[in-house]
Order: structure tokens, then sequence, then C-alpha cells
């Protein structure tokens, strides 16, 4: 009973989400956390899923962490938002995808605030002309790089090379999804599921054969909060808040944990040993972390694309285990290679945590 009134709510937060031709922003942050997980999404599109993604190398940060710290007034957020847009129109295309959660949460504000207040959205279109000259016109769709991957999970299931599946037992992997705040709880109707419960990952894991893990804390915040973590003296809530997570979903034994906001990989990946080393708990079996992977990540695993390709290297906690899991072949000397197959060196590695 309680599955099948989830399946009502969702129903009654769906969004339209076109099937091809769409302009594509970065995140800032996610070229420096996880720089490999931006690059999967255009290849799963591109080669995969043969869809028309268009970028520019032209376009800037959307200003979201500044204006959400205060930083920089709203006005200006909007007038780098609607240059965003201009390039966009300039392009051709009319259907904008962001890869940020944060981006797609202004991005939506801006546009809501626009239809409340028109004669804001005018004033914006006068500073951006006297600023750069630019003209623009507001996308028709918005919707972020999740979106497009749970609309096609279907199709990545059909070619998937590994499911979400325990090798040696045959059972589904028990899987934890968190939802960056910015995606369903600022406008529920603007994401897949709504608020209380967004489908959006939870339709990935359901198709490619993983069970989706219910726990208390569920849509709890990461613990990254750009004031918790930004301002130093906070970061001990920061910490406390990822920490209050963990504690929720260590009863029912995860095997993996999947995200879909730039931030919250970063953090419940790197508070891990944070924690570890302060608590000397670790929540993973044997002595390891929780693995904390973005969708783009988990989608490429279910392709079959080298581990080490995806940039999974780059956690800090091991996920040599799930691989294990999941029967994913991997080099193990291949960890620490670089593009150009030379030795970028192995990181020293934590004692507090087991690591390869």
């Amino acid at each position: 009973m309680i599955y099948q009134g989830k399946q009502k709510i969702w129903q009654d937060y769906q969004k339209e989400i076109p099937d091809d031709h769409w302009y594509y922003v970065r995140s800032c942050i996610r070229q420096n956390f996880f720089p490999a997980s931006e690059k999967m999404f255009l290849e799963i599109c591109r080669n995969v899923l043969n869809k028309d993604i268009h970028e520019n190398e032209s376009h800037t940060t959307c200003g979201g962490i500044a204006y959400h710290c205060d930083t920089i007034p709203q006005e200006t957020a909007m007038t780098i938002v609607a240059r965003q847009f201009a390039l966009m129109t300039e392009a051709g295309y009319e259907n904008y995808v962001a890869s940020c959660i944060t981006s797609f949460g202004n991005y939506t504000e801006i546009l809501e605030t626009w239809h409340e207040f028109p004669e804001l959205e005018t004033k914006i279109r006068e500073m951006l002309w006297k600023a750069c000259r630019k003209e623009f016109n507001k996308p028709k769709y918005l919707a972020h790089s999740s979106d497009l991957i749970y609309k096609f999970r279907n199709e990545i299931a059909e070619k998937a090379k590994h499911l979400l599946v325990n090798k040696e037992t045959g059972e589904p992997l028990r899987v934890v999804e968190h939802i960056g705040c910015h995606y369903s709880k600022m406008f529920p109707s603007k994401g897949v599921g709504g608020a209380e419960y967004p489908y959006v990952l939870a339709g990935m894991i359901e198709s490619w054969g993983g069970n989706v893990i219910d726990y208390p804390e569920r849509r709890h915040c990461c613990g990254y909060g750009f004031r918790q973590y930004h301002v130093k003296a906070n970061r001990g809530y920061s910490l406390s808040n990822t920490y209050k997570k963990f504690e929720s979903m260590e009863p029912y034994k995860p095997d993996m944990i999947i995200t879909n906001c730039p931030g919250c990989p970063y953090f419940l990946d790197r508070w891990q040993y944070v924690i570890a080393e302060m608590e000397g708990k670790t929540y993973g079996q044997n002595g390891f972390g929780i693995p904390v992977l973005t969708y783009e990540e988990v989608a490429g695993l279910v392709l079959g694309y080298d581990p080490w390709d995806l940039g999974l290297q780059l956690h800090q906690v091991a996920v040599e285990p799930l691989l294990d899991k999941l029967g994913v072949e991997y080099d193990p000397e291949a960890k620490y290679l670089g593009v150009d197959r030379k030795d970028i060196l192995r990181p020293e590695l934590p004692s507090s945590i087991k690591c390869f």
C-alpha cells in the first residue's frame, strides 16, 4: 500500500522532457570534484542514445553559489543567467539542460520570479544589453541532466552489460538514492516525483535491477549547505548533518549511494573519512566506506565502461568492493595512470578507513 501511494504521488509530479535537441551547461564544482561525470553524460547522450546535445565553451557559472551565499545581489545573478539564455538562443536551441542542481534551482527560481514580476525581467534584459549587447529567449523546457538519464533509463537498461545485482548471490544491490535539495525541495513540481518522494534516481535504480532503500533520514540534506560549509565556523554543523544521515542508513546495510547533485557525492564521500578519523567508525563492510557515485558513473558502469575512465579513482571511499559485487572487471595497476598512461603517483592512503 505504501508503494502504491508513492506511485500515485509520482504520477502527480511528472514533467515533460523532450526527446532531443538540448543546450547543455556544465557545473563549476563538478568539473573539479568528479569531472568525468559530465564527460560520461555527453558520451551516453551522443554516442549511446544518439541525441543532439550542444554546449558552448563561452558559458560561465550561473552565479548560484555566490547568490545563495549573499555575495552577489539577485539582479547580478539574473543577468548572468540571462547571458546563458542568450547563448542558447544564438545557438538555435530552446531546451535547456543543466548539469548542476544548484544551477537548476537557480534557473527555476529566476524564471518563476520573472513570471511573477515581468517588470524585473524587462530590467534584466536592459542590463544584459548594456553589458554585452545580447538578447535572449527563455527556455521552452528546463531540465536537470538527471532528468534525461531518467527519461532514457529503460533504453540504457536494454544495452546493459552489468545490472545492479550482486554477481555472487544474484540479489539486487541495496541502493540509497540521495536527491540534491535544490532539485525537489525549492520547486517540487519542477522535479520528477515531487519533494517527498522524488523518483528521478529511484527510477534509474529500479530499471537497472537494484533495490531502493527507504530510511528515516532519506530526504535529509547531505550536509553541504553553502552557509554550513563555506562559513568555516559552521563546518561542524555540516559534518553533523552527514553523520546523522549515515547513522540513519547504517541498519539497512546499503551497498552504494547514488546522487544527482555536484556537492552531495563529494561530501558523502569525503566526510566518511573524517567520521572515521574522529569516531573510529566506518559504514561499509569489513572496514570500508559506502561507495558514493553520481548517476552518470552508475550509468557508465551499467553500460560497461571502464571504471577508471569514469573517474572512480577520484573517490576517496574505495569502489573496488562494489565493482567486485557487480562483476565489473578492472585493472588495479591502471587506477592511478593518467590519460597518457604515465603513473600519476598513488596518494597517501588513510589508516582509519580501508582503501586501495
